[in-house]
């Protein structure tokens, strides 16, 4: 298996799960919190969609994001260019994406784009380096693997204990 092989197989699960982790969840389940200082599901969603959304459009491509692209800030009245890192507790725990439909159409539309980039992909442009802000420069295959794969992986853990917290059913693995 290639290092490309890997990372497909690796960000179809993750999808798979992100996408599983909400079908069953309400517009107030996605927003509810656990105590005064933990983040929303919504928030950790919002997040981490976007952080791919930025690695694989624009560090990895040049290319606009589909955050930009399909207007969603303006559909969910949220910031243009903000990802969450450096966000305030309180900006974090406000942050609403609603309607859910909206959200899962805006995912899905991620989804896509990072399939259609990794499929036209050759394992040659790993190695390639860019920069990741704040981190630096890296090889892609980095920018992909630690910032879409692990971290991803990484919320959605959090996304599935908040649903623990919330009574609702964990991830059948």
């Amino acid at each position: 298996m290639s290092t490309l092989d890997f990372i497909r197989g690796g960000l179809r699960r993750l999808h798979s799960d992100y996408d599983a982790s909400i079908a069953d969840i309400s517009e107030e389940q996605i927003h509810w919190k656990a105590g005064d200082k933990g983040m929303p599901l919504s928030f950790i969603l919002w997040h981490y969609v976007r952080t791919e959304d930025n690695i694989v459009s624009f560090v990895l491509q040049g290319k606009p994001t589909q955050w930009l692209a399909g207007g969603w800030n303006e559909r969910f009245g949220l910031p243009k260019a903000a990802q969450g890192t450096g966000m305030s507790n309180e900006e974090a725990q406000s942050l609403r994406i609603a309607p859910l439909q909206a959200w899962q159409e805006y995912q899905s539309s991620v989804w896509a784009a990072t399939e259609e980039f990794l499929n036209a992909a050759e394992e040659s442009m790993l190695s390639e380096r860019t920069t990741v802000k704040p981190l630096g420069e890296m090889a892609k295959e980095n920018a992909i693997g630690m910032m879409c794969l692990t971290h991803g992986f990484t919320h959605l853990g959090e996304i599935q204990h908040l649903r623990g917290l919330m009574g609702l059913k964990g991830m059948a693995w």
